[in-house]
Order: C-alpha cells, then sequence, then structure tokens
C-alpha cells in the first residue's frame, strides 16, 4: 500500500450516486472515443528502450489534439514481465520500469488538464505466481491464502505419477494444471503456469480484489478495463471439456469452452461490481473484454434490460468480422442497435491482441482506402469507439521472422503456426528524429521498430491533409460537433445492397448523416431513400469523403462512389 494521496492528486472518495438510467443519459462514456495505450510501446522518456508513464504524459497534447476522451493503460503494475503485464504481483503499485506511484498521480493531474480520464486495466482472472498470496498459499495448505486459488489433488496414476484432474488446456500450450510437490497438488491456470486462477467462489477473494480497485478509484482513475473478465469461474465439478476435433497451434485438442468460459456465477460478481462503482462520483465506468458467440450473450454483459453489470463490454462480433462483408456489417450492427436493451455498443477492431484491422481487412492493393472506410463505420456508427494505438496511423502488423526473435509466451509454446502478439506490440512510431521513430533513445528497444516508420508516423501524417491520421481527427471532430452522430438513432438505408453498407443516423429533431461505404473494389452507384429512415426528403451536403471528391445530385441521391469509399453527407 502507498502512503496516503496528497490533497492536489485528484483523490475522490465514494459518494451516493444517482440512478443507473438518470445518469446514463449524460454519461461521458457513452460517446467516448476511448484510445488504448500499450504502455511498453507507446513512449520512453528515459532512454531504457521500454515506454513508461511520464512517456505517456508527454504525449498528452497529441491525444488531446487527436479527440481522445478517455485512455485506458495495460497493465503497468509490478509484474515478472512472463506475459508482460498480465502477470500481476502487486495490484496497488507500479512496476518500476513504468515510473512511480508519484509519477501516475502526476500523469493523472496532467491528464485531467488536457480533459482526458484514465481506464486501467484490471486483471482480476489471474495473478502471478510471484505474488504474495501465491508464494504463500504454495507453501502450505494449512496457509489461509491457500483457498485463494484452484486446486485440486489430481488423479490417481502410476507409482510416483502425478495425473491432472480433467483436459482443461491452457490457452499458452500444455495442460491448464501445474503440479507443485510442496503441497502435493495442482493449481488451475487458464493462461500460463506463472499466472495461476484465483478462486471466485471464495469470498476473500472478491472482497481482496474489489478493496484494490477501490485504491485506484480513490486515487481518480474514471474505471477500469477488467481483462479476461468472462473466465472468473470454472465448474465446481471440474468435468472434461468436450472435444470438438482437431489440434490448435500449440498441438493440444481444441476443445469447447463450457466449463471454463462465460459461467453464469460471474454475473453476480459484476453486478456487485457494478454497485460499488457506481457509488463513485463522475460516471466511472467498467469496460469489459467479451469474446462472445452472439449479441444475445453480449446483452447479458450489460445486464439485459436492468443495465446493471457493465457500461461497455467490447462488441468484439463487428470489428472481428475479419472480412468486408456487407451483409454481415449490416447484420451484426442492426442486431447491437436492437438486441442490447438500449444499451450503448462498444465497438471494437483493433487491439493488442490480434493483427491489426490494416492486416485483417486490407487487400494488399487498397489497404490505406480499406483504414480510411473502418475508421468511418467505427467512428460513425452509435456508440463508444475503442481505439488502439498506432491504428490511426495505419501501423501495420510486423510479425517476428524467427522464433529467436519472438517475446510473446504464446508466440514462443506455438511457433511455426502461432507467431504470437509481437506484431501488434510495435512501438508507436512518432516521427524520422531517429531509427526508433521518435519512441526512444535507445537503439534497443524492447520489440525492434519496423522500417516503415519513415512513412508511416505521427509527423509526417500530420503534414499530409489526405492522411489516415487527419482522417480520423476530422472524424472524431465530426463526431463531436453532429447531432445525429452524438444523440441520434441508426437506421439502415438501402438494405438489399451487397457492396455498399449505408446508414442514417437520424438526431431527435430530425435531422440526419448519411454514410455510406463501399465496400468492393468496383464504383457502384447508389440510390438512397432518406423516407424510410423518417427523414424528410432534401438536398446532401457532402461532409467528408474519401477519396475525394464524392458528388450527389438531387433529391433522388443518385451517388457514384469510387472503390472502397467512404461518404459522410448532412441531410438538410
Amino acid at each position: 500500500m502507498a502512503a496516503a494521496v496528497q490533497a492536489d492528486t485528484g483523490v475522490h472518495r465514494a459518494q451516493p450516486h444517482a440512478s443507473n438510467a438518470a445518469a446514463t443519459q449524460q454519461a461521458w462514456w457513452k460517446h467516448a472515443v476511448i484510445y488504448e495505450i500499450y504502455p511498453r510501446s507507446f513512449q520512453d522518456s528515459n532512454g531504457d528502450g521500454i515506454g513508461d508513464l511520464n512517456g505517456i504524459a508527454q504525449r498528452l497534447d497529441y491525444l488531446q489534439t487527436l479527440g481522445v476522451d478517455a485512455i485506458w493503460i495495460a497493465p503497468m503494475y509490478p509484474s515478472p514481465q512472463v506475459d508482460f503485464g498480465y502477470d500481476i504481483s502487486d495490484y496497488e503499485s507500479v512496476d518500476a520500469q513504468y515510473g512511480t506511484l508519484a509519477d501516475f498521480d502526476q500523469l493523472l493531474a496532467e491528464a485531467k488538464r488536457h480533459n482526458i480520464r484514465i481506464i486501467l486495466d484490471m486483471v482480476l482472472n489471474h495473478t502471478s505466481d510471484k505474488h504474495q498470496w501465491f508464494l504463500e498459499a504454495a507453501r502450505s495448505r494449512g496457509s489461509d491464502k491457500h483457498g485463494y486459488y484452484m486446486w485440486n489433488d489430481g488423479k490417481t496414476g502410476a507409482p510416483g505419477e502425478h495425473l491432472p484432474p480433467n483436459n482443461w488446456v491452457s490457452l499458452f500450450g500444455g495442460s491448464a494444471w501445474q503440479y507443485v510437490p510442496a503441497v502435493n497438488q495442482f493449481y488451475y491456470h487458464k493462461f500460463y503456469k506463472q499466472q495461476p486462477d484465483l478462486n471466485w467462489r471464495t469470498a476473500a477473494v472478491e472482497n481482496a480484489m474489489f478493496a484494490s480497485m477501490r485504491f485506484w478509484l480513490d486515487r481518480g482513475v474514471a474505471g477500469f478495463r477488467l481483462d479476461a473478465i468472462t473466465t472468473l469461474f470454472e465448474d465446481p465439478q471440474l468435468r472434461d471439456e468436450p472435444p470438438l476435433g482437431g489440434t490448435n497451434a500449440q498441438g493440444d485438442p481444441i476443445l469447447q469452452e463450457i466449463y471454463t468460459n462465460n459461467l453464469p456465477e460471474v454475473h453476480g460478481v459484476i453486478r456487485r461490481m457494478r454497485a460499488m462503482v457506481d457509488r463513485y462520483p463522475g460516471e466511472r465506468v467498467l469496460v469489459g473484454e467479451t469474446y462472445l458467440p452472439s449479441t444475445a450473450e453480449l446483452d447479458k454483459w450489460y445486464g439485459g434490460a436492468r443495465h446493471d453489470e457493465l457500461q461497455l463490454p467490447m462488441d468484439m462480433l463487428v470489428g472481428f468480422a475479419n472480412k468486408l462483408d456487407v451483409n454481415t456489417f449490416r447484420q451484426r450492427l442492426s442486431e447491437v442497435q436492437m438486441q442490447v436493451h438500449g444499451s450503448q455498443p462498444l465497438l471494437v477492431f483493433d487491439n493488442h491482441d490480434n493483427v491489426r484491422s490494416w492486416d485483417r481487412y486490407g487487400d494488399g492493393a487498397h489497404n490505406a482506402q480499406i483504414a480510411k472506410l473502418i475508421a468511418t463505420l467505427l467512428l460513425t456508427s452509435r456508440g463508444a469507439a475503442l481505439l488502439y494505438q498506432g491504428e490511426e496511423i495505419g501501423q501495420p502488423t510486423t510479425i517476428p521472422r524467427r522464433v529467436e526473435d519472438v517475446r510473446d509466451p504464446i508466440g514462443i509454446t506455438g511457433w511455426p503456426k502461432e507467431k504470437g502478439r509481437d506484431g501488434e506490440r510495435t512501438p508507436m512510431q512518432w516521427d524520422t528524429s531517429n531509427a526508433q521513430a521518435g519512441f526512444s533513445t535507445n537503439p534497443k528497444t524492447w520489440l525492434p521498430v519496423p522500417n516503415n516508420y519513415r512513412t508511416i508516423n505521427v509527423q509526417s501524417e500530420l503534414a499530409d491533409p489526405a492522411s489516415i491520421l487527419n482522417w480520423h481527427r476530422k472524424l472524431i471532430a465530426l463526431r463531436r460537433s453532429s447531432a445525429a452522430l452524438r444523440d441520434g438513432s441508426m437506421v439502415m438505408l438501402d438494405q438489399q445492397n451487397a457492396d455498399v453498407l449505408s446508414y442514417a443516423r437520424v438526431s431527435p429533431s430530425g435531422g440526419a448523416t448519411v454514410v455510406s461505404l463501399n465496400m468492393s473494389a468496383a464504383p457502384q452507384t447508389i440510390s438512397l431513400d432518406l423516407k424510410t429512415a423518417g427523414v424528410k426528403d432534401s438536398a446532401l451536403t457532402t461532409l467528408l469523403a474519401s477519396p475525394s471528391p464524392i458528388s450527389e445530385s438531387g433529391p433522388a441521391h443518385r451517388i457514384t462512389l469510387p472503390p472502397f469509399a467512404a461518404w459522410v453527407a448532412a441531410s438538410q
């Protein structure tokens, strides 16, 4: 625990809060642009080749100019860094390589001056095996911390043979059970073996983790992104997962995760967590890492009609469709408008765990144009939006070429089928001031800076009016100024068109912003009937067009869109 925070650090103590329904109408997060920062790779302020908190503070002017409302900082807590911060050894401090608690307080204060909130990553599913709780738990079955983790005696084998209790496998390869001779038991780890899972059926675990969340809420953070939140509970009977056939990149059988993921007990924890967070002023927010099979399942994470769980579970169904298919986007966008009881969507196309959207959606020839199209969909749809550092400049994935260069555990265990997540975690490319793209003065950065930094960097793109960066800036500015984009409903237009996705954002006063996205490599001529959206048939005025110009003609709204064009217009 740190010393008491001084009065000038912006500490906010819990206070009675307004009801969920009334508060949500004015909540800052409802229309927010949230920007994920992977701190190791954002900005190095001290020349050690690793990004840090002071580096983030140095770039707040850039983030404010971009139009960011909040930053989500991936784990910056003390950690052995086996999984680069997602193995936490102390939930109430800062890892020395990122700075100090004083540095964090300073960053919080500076961010507030830039009108930017800070959301922290909170890893509730597991700790590091170097956390004091686990060190005590692994010494003796009699330890009061032993029950904090998932232990089992295993199955009886040949003399001296220790067999895990079931067929569960780790995401990082091999059995999900690790034997500890000192207690003659196995512990469960959904992820790396150095990340033992907490036992959320033990009340003391919930109390301890909620206390750590309050530690940061009291300091003034705006909320939390909850890592791997769907995996908190496991089947108490430890039944085998049903096999689906085949093997994964690590050579393990592919299993249907019905006993280790998205169990119903987790919702009780989230409701209690939401009640705790709601006692704080300032509309603190809970964002969830929620990879789910359907929008109906996503709705449960909002709390359904009660709206009493996460404010913003991540909708991965839209952003990770992974193909430019108009019908898929139309269906999934319509579902999240209609099937979540009026809750606010949070759309995500990029994060630190997945190949960048540039590579997943690009065709190799029109990637820059497609990136603008994706940005338009993300930033003009109804909902909050999540950007990942580098997404706004079109930073591509740079996959390691040799296993010797891989830093990510899953890439080490899965090579060559699984090359890991290093490719989307390379340092942010700021300028051409040095070979480290302005990220660091150290020539040996923790991951190498790709050679493409000479043309793909913030400085160069700020100077280019047609750049991907300036397209993002224009979209975010339009999003802030347009009543239709801020508060309007979303109505699909031209719904039989398999090449162009068109929709209207209709404001409560009746004005509309119209968006058309040509997802094909051929020109497309469309005709939009605004009356189907309840909008008076009137002329459309172009607000943004890529490529430019795109001209509209008369009330029939016959528009010809070039290949992979994005067009945003206002109804007069």
